[in-house]
């Protein structure tokens, strides 16, 4: 069942609508995702692209070749620099919302978790979530 998710950055610059239907919510320890949102980890919000709709602003991009080999463009707001979601080259049909730019939070629950090979330490996530060393 589809559901309305509204989000935005920090500074409220960029917002967006998506209509969800519940697919993954991951967290992903690799490298680059703690260079991106200055955390151990990204939290992030699988959806179809079709289904997000940008209501205002308009995000800048960042494209990097990611460690699975494929290129990934990071959005991000021009103004405050919240990163906002995310595509793989690769698959241009899916993105990734970047759960703590949801109004609400809570309506996303973590299904797993990415590239644990790098996880920090110090970062405790609930053990009893799937983990993959590297993406699956």
């Amino acid at each position: 069942m589809k559901q309305t998710l509204t989000g935005g950055c920090l500074c409220g610059a960029v917002r967006y609508e998506l209509k969800y239907e519940p697919k993954e919510v991951i967290y992903c320890h690799c490298n680059d995702c703690k260079k991106a949102t200055g955390g151990p980890y990204s939290i992030a919000v699988e959806a179809d692209a079709g289904n997000l709709q940008i209501k205002s602003g308009q995000p800048k991009q960042y494209a990097k070749k990611a460690d699975n080999g494929s290129f990934i463009i990071r959005k991000f707001c021009p103004d405050c620099g919240s990163p906002v979601f995310t595509i793989e080259a690769a698959y241009p049909d899916t993105v990734w919302i970047e759960a703590g730019t949801l109004d609400d939070p809570e309506s996303v629950t973590p299904t797993r978790q990415i590239w644990t090979k790098r996880i920090v330490s110090w970062s405790h996530i609930d053990k009893n979530l799937s983990a993959f060393p590297e993406e699956d």
